[in-house]
């Protein structure tokens, strides 16, 4: 037998149904929307602190990263939750908790209500994400599989970017508001394309949900999560840091014992056992940390340094969407030929690469040539996307596909939220100006540079230890 081939649960009959192509749309469409609010809420920030709530700056910092803690935290048990009880339905409610969160959001009178309305958003995203990726593992057959997650992968990146788009445009144009309430229509829309063209999956009333578990890997999620947030603000020795990675850690273990011991815990630890999934999981974080250490820079870089508007920064990075468009479906063919090495290799090399592009720079770099770094970043996102997230979900058994695309997601998550810590801990150890002041822009510029060269090498390292966790694993059979 193959090892590369995705285990399949002999317990589970095959799917009556096949994903057919409409069904495989509304997925993508439901990923791309709940991975944009992440994005979207970035380049409001100004509208934000200026609007008629009067946050202060840890309330303006948390109705960004309320949404990234609750959905981080979540995804795993969520998925879990949806291998038991229906991933349609999970997906259904997610939907439903989106929609809410925006209209909460949009309605909030004081900071307060707006965080929660974005937290609420958050556990929505948590039980979409899991639930359209197992949906869509369920339905397709093992030979079509890893082209089915590259389009799956596709439309997270695309998320990202329209985000970016999207809140460029409101920023510009529209209200914080309007974002939010454009967002209530679109949730119900999408519930009700559901409903009508994605079937039922079975169900399994045998799948761990585990509550204790529940309750210490959330809790540990969400305390990593915050202490990586809160780094580079309060500095990561500051008590409140370490507090929250002390009580992450607690936490962790706690888990790790109870899992260990338990008949049917939430995640078995033996799992990570697997060379291969430890392998995966850290391509998937280090992939996004790169990426999101770019996002986080961009908006700063060409508003500041090329002059660009709100609006022009966000269609400025739509050459990433190029590679992300073009490469997933080819990164997924040379997968099934040559097994994951090569395009996983390949592709966190060039987002090192990118990076290390971009970090050259500066404020004469025309913005054509700053396009073409983006494309260097776009192709290894879209080369290595897919054959990362197969590899992941592929080392757990089919009934368990809730669960292996929340720990897919979350890794994504985390490492997304680490790039950020890492890239704005350098840029602010270096630069102590306003980067507005057209005198400080050179400055500015070489503190990005700098910051991105520390992302691109870490990157780099990962990488080699991913491509040194895959060896061994060749190309799929036919299924």
């Amino acid at each position: 037998m193959l090892r590369h081939a995705v285990p399949r649960d002999p317990t589970v009959d095959p799917p009556a149904t096949s994903l057919s192509r409409p069904a495989l749309f509304v997925l993508c469409a439901c990923v791309l929307t709940a991975q944009a609010l992440v994005a979207a809420v970035n380049l409001l920030i100004p509208q934000l602190a200026a609007s008629d709530l009067r946050p202060d700056p840890g309330e303006l910092l948390w109705s960004v990263d309320a949404y990234v803690v609750v959905f981080a935290a979540l995804l795993i048990p969520a998925g879990a939750l949806g291998d038991r009880h229906g991933r349609k339905g999970a997906l259904l409610a997610g939907l439903g908790l989106f929609a809410a969160g925006a209209a909460v959001s949009a309605l909030a009178p004081v900071p307060a209500v707006l965080i929660a309305g974005r937290g609420l958003c958050g556990a929505g995203a948590a039980l979409i994400m899991p639930a359209t990726m197992s949906v869509l593992i369920h339905l397709s057959p093992p030979q079509a599989r890893g082209r089915a997650l590259a389009t799956w992968t596709l439309a997270v990146g695309l998320g990202g970017l329209a985000g970016n788009v999207g809140g460029g445009l409101a920023g510009e144009y529209l209200t914080w508001r309007a974002l939010f309430w454009t967002v209530v229509p679109l949730g119900v829309l999408l519930a009700a394309a559901v409903a009508r063209t994605v079937p039922r999956t079975p169900s399994r009333p045998d799948a761990a949900v585990d509550p204790l578990g529940t309750v210490l890997l959330t809790g540990a999620l969400v305390a990593v999560v915050y202490g990586i947030i809160e780094g580079p603000a309060y500095g990561w020795t500051s008590a409140r840091v370490l507090i929250a990675f002390a009580a992450g850690a607690g936490l962790l273990a706690a888990f790790t014992g109870h899992a260990l011991r338990a008949a049917r815990p939430l995640l078995d630890p033996r799992i990570f056992a697997s060379r291969r999934l430890r392998a995966g999981t850290l391509g998937i974080g280090a992939g996004f940390f790169g990426m999101f250490a770019l996002f986080f820079v961009n908006a700063q870089y060409l508003q500041y340094a090329k002059g660009f508007s709100a609006a022009g920064a966000g269609l400025a990075i739509v050459p990433l969407t190029v590679g992300m468009a073009l490469l997933p479906r080819f990164g997924a063919r040379l997968e099934e030929r040559t097994g994951p090495r090569l395009p996983v290799g390949a592709g966190l090399g060039l987002i090192g690469a990118g990076l290390l592009l971009v970090s050259t720079a500066d404020a004469d770099t025309p913005y054509a040539l700053y396009a073409l770094y983006l494309l260097v970043l776009s192709a290894g996102a879209g080369l290595s996307a897919p054959s990362l997230t197969l590899t992941v979900v592929g080392a757990l058994p089919a009934h368990q596909a809730g669960l292996g695309s929340g720990l897919n997601t979350a890794a994504r998550e985390v490492g997304a939220a680490l790039g950020v810590a890492v890239v704005g801990t350098v840029l602010a150890s270096r630069f102590h100006g306003n980067a507005q002041d057209p005198a400080q822009v050179a400055a500015f510029t070489e503190a990005m540079g700098t910051a991105l060269r520390t992302v691109a090498v870490v990157l780099l390292l990962a990488s080699v230890a991913v491509v040194a966790g895959l060896r061994g694993t060749g190309r799929r059979g036919p299924g």
